[in-house]
């Protein structure tokens, strides 16, 4: 996922530049932190107390550097438009965040708005055109038949929550004035790997067998997660 960020970035602006990046639903910060690491000034964005609270105390033991580079706001992805200018940021990322947003079109439509001429709008969602793979491949059949007809489905954590699916995010995104640049599968092979699992002395070549199987079809389209990157026009 990092890679292929990293990936857009370079191929979108030039070489050093220090761009502006806003992270809408950051979480623990491990993305915001990463790019502010980079060079990037960086804002990050969160509603949830506890994460913010680690967040912060991660941002806390950085170099004075970096933490200047970085700003954490709590508040909501939906209101970016009361905390920002339109045109803003020459990054937006949204990763793990819309399947939790029952009618993410007015989200989408404020994280396109803030993007400047040219930004980069990178959003990481379910993909709701292989919802059957995983309780098929955990052998719970009824489950996966039940998967191949919605959008719904209930996460790890026991939340019932939503997936995308890629025809109608390519539309969306054209209907925002990002349209999509280029996608991306992610957890195409490991995404039954148990939660905590130990780190497998092979991680490298798990990564290598990743990175390229989620840009390859037709593997991607078979993931669990799909990373989609717009270009604001």
């Amino acid at each position: 996922m990092a890679r292929q960020l990293d990936e857009q970035i370079a191929g979108r602006f030039p070489v050093g530049q220090r761009l502006r990046v806003l992270d809408v639903g950051m979480g623990q910060g491990t993305q915001s932190l990463r790019l502010a690491r980079a060079g990037h000034q960086v804002t990050g964005l969160e509603q949830d107390a506890t994460m913010i609270a680690t967040a912060r105390q991660a941002l806390a033991g950085q170099p004075e550097g970096i933490r200047e580079r970085m700003r954490i706001i709590e508040g909501d992805g939906r209101d970016t438009g009361v905390h920002f200018l339109p045109g803003s940021f020459d990054v937006v990322l949204c990763h793990g965040v819309l399947m939790y947003v029952e009618e993410p079109d007015p989200l989408l439509a404020g994280l396109a708005r803030m993007l400047a001429p040219g930004g980069l709008l990178s959003l990481l969602v379910r993909n709701g055109d292989a919802l059957a793979m995983r309780p098929g491949l955990y052998g719970e059949w009824a489950g996966a038949l039940a998967a191949f007809d919605t959008t719904a489905y209930r996460n790890r954590l026991g939340l019932d929550v939503r997936a995308d699916r890629l025809a109608a995010m390519t539309a969306k995104l054209a209907s925002i004035g990002a349209p999509l640049h280029t996608w991306y599968g992610v957890r195409v092979f490991t995404d039954t790997a148990v939660d905590g699992a130990a780190v497998p002395d092979d991680v490298e070549t798990l990564l290598a067998v990743e990175e390229r199987a989620g840009r390859t079809d037709p593997y991607r389209g078979v993931a669990a997660l799909l990373h989609l990157c717009g270009v604001r026009g």
